[in-house]
């Protein structure tokens, strides 16, 4: 998990090396774990760029549904959640077009006037939205929240997208390690459920797992739930 604030390097605005060393070493301690990773990289970006006191992390789904993911208060969990209500908002809108999407004063944005009036309303003073990755028609964004406007400035923002940077290789690599080893475990249940069908009735490996995939096909279930099923019960479902 990410270590205290004090760990972060003194005058971080003078030492930009320094604090993209600082966030790259909390966040590589959660490698391989999802949610952690997303829970580490709102902690740090608050410590790390200058003017953020809270941060939340949303995946936007087929450009249209807002799913908040982590969060560091009830704030950026309940104004990402409010894009998602009303349509309208920086992570549905600019940031398909751009990196970052800066608003200086939210209760007098005019780009989403439903959206800006009851951020404002909820405690949003000024925020910036980061473009995380971008898969297909689904999006990553990292969005930095003051409660004051005009917390944001150009350093602000340059140190935002170098964070931003840091945080979707550290997010990026979690996925595929934690899809590693999911693909690890359902080849371990598999090769279990072989087993049990080869000591059960007398079968070859290439025999058993030809079952599986029979009943897989026939039952429009994954061959990994199957072999869940068979380890857990005993049984195979009946076609």
């Amino acid at each position: 998990m990410v270590t205290d604030a004090c760990a972060l390097p003194a005058e971080p605005l003078e030492h930009l090396g320094e604090v993209m060393s600082w966030v790259a070493r909390q966040l590589q301690e959660e490698h391989g774990d999802v949610d952690a990773t997303l829970q580490a990289i709102t902690a740090a970006s608050v410590a790390a760029v200058p003017g953020a006191v809270e941060c939340g992390i949303s995946y936007v789904i087929g450009r249209r549904k807002v799913e908040p993911r982590a969060w560091t208060s009830e704030l950026p969990k309940a104004v990402d959640g409010l894009q998602d209500e009303l349509g309208e908002g920086p992570c549905l809108d600019a940031i398909w077009n751009e990196l970052v999407v800066r608003v200086d004063d939210v209760r007098v944005e005019q780009r989403w006037p439903r959206f800006a009036a009851r951020a404002a309303d909820l405690g949003a003073g000024s925020l910036m939205c980061f473009q995380l990755f971008v898969e297909g028609d689904n999006l990553g964004a990292l969005n930095l929240y003051a409660r004051e406007a005009g917390a944001f400035d150009e350093l602000s923002q340059e140190v935002g997208l170098m964070f931003a940077a840091h945080a979707a290789i550290a997010l990026a690599g979690a996925e595929h390690e934690e899809n590693l080893r999911g693909g690890m475990r359902n080849r371990d249940l598999i090769g279990q459920a072989k087993g049990i069908l080869m000591e059960r009735h007398k079968l070859t490996a290439d025999q058993a797992f030809g079952v599986l995939a029979r009943t897989s096909s026939l039952t429009n279930r994954k061959l990994h739930d199957l072999a869940d099923e068979l380890t857990s019960t005993g049984q195979l479902p009946s076609h």
